[in-house]
């Protein structure tokens, strides 16, 4: 999006950031215990939207990784697991985190990651990975620091070396964009219109 902060991009009359929080808020058997928002730059923009404003602990923004680390160095102690969401995904499902918990606890793993459709070029469709919708165990906090530490950046060679599981969120009443994000204004606006 040209360099702006994609969540402080209006959707729908609030921004990214607030669409998110409220989609959090109204999850499925209820919202996530504590709720906080990742961000580095525009703090004081964030910081008047009423929750905690957690800044990545690791220099030189990181990636996402650094977000989950800085997340779960927060909860330790206080929260067994950390439910991530990225708030340029506004229509993400309002079950998310009950089928993410069921699905981790089904399979006794250490992160449960969601996958989504995406339409392929010849108009057949897979099934896709959606690694920064994720429930993790924020006991897995040494081990992430220990990866970055060693360079490691991708979070699918971090979640390999884990108990994970990927469940579908491809079902009939599932929103087939439900995980699009927006990088630039136009895809932005066309999600609107959904």
């Amino acid at each position: 999006m040209g360099g702006v902060d994609k969540g402080l991009q209006v959707f729908c009359g609030k921004s990214l950031v607030e669409t998110a929080l409220q989609r959090l808020r109204q999850q499925a058997g209820g919202a996530p215990g504590q709720i906080a928002i990742n961000a580095n730059r525009n703090l004081a923009q964030y910081q008047s939207m009423g929750v905690p404003v957690w800044i990545d602990s690791m220099p030189d923004f990181a990636g996402p990784l650094a977000g989950f680390l800085t997340a779960m160095r927060q909860c330790q102690g206080s929260y067994e697991f950390l439910l991530c969401v990225p708030c340029d995904s506004p229509l993400f499902p309002l079950d998310l985190l009950a089928r993410l918990s069921c699905a981790l606890t089904a399979k006794r793993a250490d992160i449960a990651m969601a996958m989504a459709p995406e339409l392929q070029e010849n108009a057949s469709t897979v099934l896709r990975p959606q690694p920064v919708f994720c429930l993790m165990r924020t006991s897995l906090a040494d081990s992430l620091q220990s990866f970055m530490d060693g360079g490691g950046r991708k979070i699918g060679a971090w979640t390999a070396s884990h108990r994970q599981t990927k469940l579908a969120f491809d079902a009939v009443h599932d929103e087939p964009r439900a995980f699009a994000n927006t990088n630039t204004l136009s895809e932005l606006h066309d999600l609107e219109q959904i």
